[in-house]
This record gives C-alpha cells, sequence and structure tokens, in this order.
C-alpha cells in the first residue's frame, strides 16, 4: 500500500513584455533556486508567478487575459496560488485587486523582497549577478539601469520603472563573468535609456568606460547596445565600437518620429535636423554599423503631412532594421491630455506603409550581402535550418541566417563562418566555409 507523501511546491514563472521583463524574470528564479525551491519559466507548476507588462493596450490586455487564465486554472484545482508581479501590477494595483480579488497577491517591479518572502523565500544580497536564465545558452540580456528621466509625453515606463538608476560597473563586470562561466558568449546591454547610464552615480555618461571594462571579460565575444536616446547621446561609444572587436557593429536608437511638431509635443528634446546630424555621425565614425529603430505612427495631431515627413525620411535614411508601432493612448501620460484623433485604421495604414517601404529596403540591402562571408552564432535548429545570426542582428527581432542542416551540421551555440548564397526581405541563406 502507498503510502501518501506531501508535495512539493513547483514555482512556475511566465514572463510577458519586453527583454527588461526577461531578465528580472531570471533574477527571480535564481533567487528562488537558491532557496531551494523548485522553479521553472512557463511549464508547469502548482505555484504560478506572472511577470507582466502595462506599457500599451496590446500589452496589458494579454497580461490580463494571461492572470485570468491561471486564476481559472486555480478554480479548477489545478494551480494552488497565482502572484502577479511586473509592470501592470506596479502600475494598476488597485484595480487589479479590485477586478481580479482571486489573485493571491500582486506586486510592484521594486518589491522582490516581498515576492519571495510570499513564496517562502528569503532576498539574498550576495546573489549580484546570479540569475537563471531563460535565454538560449550563447546570449543573455545584461541590465544595466533601471528606469527612466526622460519626460517623453506618450511613455508610461517612468510611472511603472520609477527615475534613471544605474548599476555600478564594477557589478556588472562580476555578472558579465559569472555568465560567461556559465558559457553565455554575448551579451546585449539593456536599460530604458543607455545614454544616460552613469550620470547619477558618477556625474557622467559613463557608457563607453562599460564597455571597455566588459571586453576584458574572458568568453564573451560579442557585445549589444539597445535602447539609446538620441539626446545627450556619448559619443566616444563610437570610438569603443571601432576599436573593440567584441563590441558589435549595432545600435538600437529609438527614434518614434522625425516631423519636428511631433517631435515636440513626444518632449523628445531634439529636431530633426539634429538627429538626422546624429545619424549621420553614426555612419561616418563607423560606416559599417546597422542601426535598429522604431518608429511610432497615429501620435495625437499627426496630420498626413507630418506622416509624409516621416515615410520620406525613412526612405531618405535607410536603416537596415526598422519596427513601426502605432500610438497607444495611455492614461496618466502627459501625450493622455491630447485628443487621440488619428483613427485606428488611418493609424494602422501607416504602419503598414512604413513597414512595406522597410521590407523594400531590407530587401535591397540583403542583396548586397550575396557572396560575403560572415561569423554567425548559430541560436538554435528549427526544422531543417540551423538559424543563426551575424553581428549585425539582434535576437528575436532582426533577421537570420539559415544553413540548411541536412547539408551541414553545426552546434547551437557555437560561432562558424558562413557564405551568403541566397538573401529574402529578411532572411538570409549561408553555407559554412
Amino acid at each position: 500500500m502507498r503510502t501518501k507523501t506531501l508535495k512539493k511546491n513547483k514555482i512556475n514563472v511566465v514572463t510577458l513584455g519586453c527583454s527588461k521583463n526577461v531578465y528580472d524574470s531570471e533574477v527571480l528564479m535564481g533567487q528562488l533556486r537558491a532557496n531551494n525551491k523548485e522553479v521553472v519559466h512557463e511549464e508547469e507548476g502548482n505555484i504560478v508567478v506572472i511577470n507582466t507588462c502595462g506599457f500599451i493596450a496590446n500589452a496589458k490586455e494579454e497580461s490580463v487575459n494571461t492572470i485570468l487564465e491561471y486564476v481559472q486554472k486555480k478554480e479548477q484545482g489545478t494551480v494552488d496560488k497565482v502572484f502577479v508581479t511586473g509592470c501592470l501590477s506596479e502600475r494598476y494595483k488597485p484595480d487589479l485587486e479590485e477586478e481580479i480579488p482571486d489573485v493571491d497577491k500582486y506586486f510592484g517591479t521594486t518589491e522582490l523582497p516581498g515576492l519571495l518572502k510570499a513564496l517562502g523565500a528569503d532576498y539574498k544580497h550576495e546573489l549580484i549577478g546570479e540569475r537563471l536564465t531563460t535565454t538560449p545558452k550563447n546570449y543573455a540580456y545584461l541590465k544595466i539601469a533601471e528606469g527612466c528621466d526622460r519626460p517623453c509625453s506618450f511613455c508610461a515606463i517612468p510611472l511603472m520603472r520609477g527615475g534613471h538608476k544605474s548599476t555600478p560597473i564594477e557589478e556588472l563586470v562580476t555578472e558579465a563573468e559569472k555568465l560567461a562561466a556559465d558559457g553565455v558568449k554575448e551579451l546585449v546591454l539593456i536599460a530604458q535609456d543607455l545614454t544616460y547610464y552613469g550620470l547619477d552615480l558618477y556625474k557622467e555618461r559613463k557608457l563607453a568606460d562599460l564597455l571597455k571594462a566588459l571586453v576584458k571579460v574572458d568568453g564573451i565575444e560579442w557585445i549589444r547596445l539597445h535602447y539609446a536616446f538620441p539626446t545627450g547621446f556619448p559619443m566616444e561609444v563610437l570610438k569603443v565600437m571601432k576599436e573593440e572587436p567584441k563590441v558589435c557593429n549595432y545600435i538600437d536608437i529609438p527614434l518614434q518620429h522625425i516631423a519636428d511638431p511631433i517631435l515636440k509635443s513626444m518632449r523628445r528634446g531634439t529636431t530633426k535636423a539634429k538627429t538626422t546630424k546624429l545619424l549621420k555621425e553614426f555612419r561616418n565614425a563607423v560606416p559599417e554599423m546597422t542601426i535598429r529603430t522604431t518608429l511610432i505612427v497615429g501620435y495625437p495631431g499627426e496630420t498626413q503631412e507630418d506622416f509624409e515627413t516621416l515615410r520620406d525620411w525613412v526612405k531618405e535614411m535607410r536603416f537596415e532594421r526598422l519596427g513601426c508601432f502605432t500610438y497607444s493612448h495611455e492614461e496618466n501620460t502627459h501625450a493622455f491630455n491630447l485628443e487621440d484623433d488619428v483613427p485606428e485604421e488611418i493609424k494602422m495604414d501607416r504602419a503598414n506603409e512604413i513597414m512595406e517601404i522597410q521590407s523594400q529596403i531590407s530587401w535591397e540591402l540583403n542583396q548586397q550581402k550575396i557572396g560575403n562571408e560572415y561569423k554567425i552564432v548559430i541560436d538554435r535548429k528549427e526544422g531543417n535550418y540551423f538559424v543563426g545570426r551575424t553581428e549585425f542582428d539582434s535576437p528575436d527581432v532582426d533577421n537570420e541566417v539559415l544553413v540548411d542542416a541536412s547539408k551541414h551540421y553545426l552546434k547551437t551555440g557555437e560561432f562558424t563562418t558562413v557564405k551568403i548564397y541566397e538573401a529574402e526581405d529578411f532572411d538570409l541563406y549561408g553555407e559554412p566555409i
């Protein structure tokens, strides 16, 4: 006769939203593992922690639907407890507690010790850099700062993440060393604003100094920059990028718009002329650099003329990588006081038009790569292909290089050199050499 055993709790962490949330989930999981808790990422578990996004309408809807899904599982008895953390619960905690009371407890973005306590764990201060990474083993996100001091009219991030707070260089180096020891070869530097890094701690912008420290970490081969703000960009970063092979010739610099009336209303602190000059300086300093940007169409008051200014500028600048989003009217932001006066249909038409232009630009730029050789890293095997990336491509958002797995064997997480023989809008096909 079998004796009844006590069921051991398994904590399932579910991550929604951006790479900053991925990082936060990994830190949470590292803390739980250090407390000898069984923890999984987006698998089955009787205790669920949902790390939510509250940035724009679609993300909020996805977060609410996920919470409701797990509350229903709790009612059915397949889940014992549901906890909610992240940006949505930071921003809307009272509303959520009232609307979805069956969640065991809601936590904001800065309440990790409280969340751990609710999960029967202690916050361990000594665990700097200890994370349970959820990305493929060859790359990891390195969050160099939290929060944002920028006054952008459309953005709710300061409401959810607070003011800018840089992590000291020595702590980031320690974290990078631990990641490298675990086999990570590529660091993707993330923050709400990389440009501002160091101003709060060191009274000057220190992104270049941070890069110089990180390139010394053995085992790290690529360092990639995400989410730089155009105003006040520290130009010495370009010198480091040019001189240090480990720093990828790549930058993600979300520009949002280019028509001066919209930039002014968005409170971006720049103009079309200044932005265009900055990008030309980027190109002159590092001609081989890939620039990724994101744009918003349908912002309050965006006229057809404003959109055409943006559209023509996209054609002129020929960005290697570009994403376009429709404006989301967010309460408690400065722009919420404006009338959301561009119809949804027009927003979508404008976004589609920009992306069609970008698709053609991307195809043309990719054709120029045929016959060239590139160092790539293999992220995964998918169907009949090994899927890799060049230094000009960030995980999940950019182009990929496909290698026929029926003809060649490659190891995931390893670097190899390929020659490109075919190119589409967003994918390249290569053969190892």
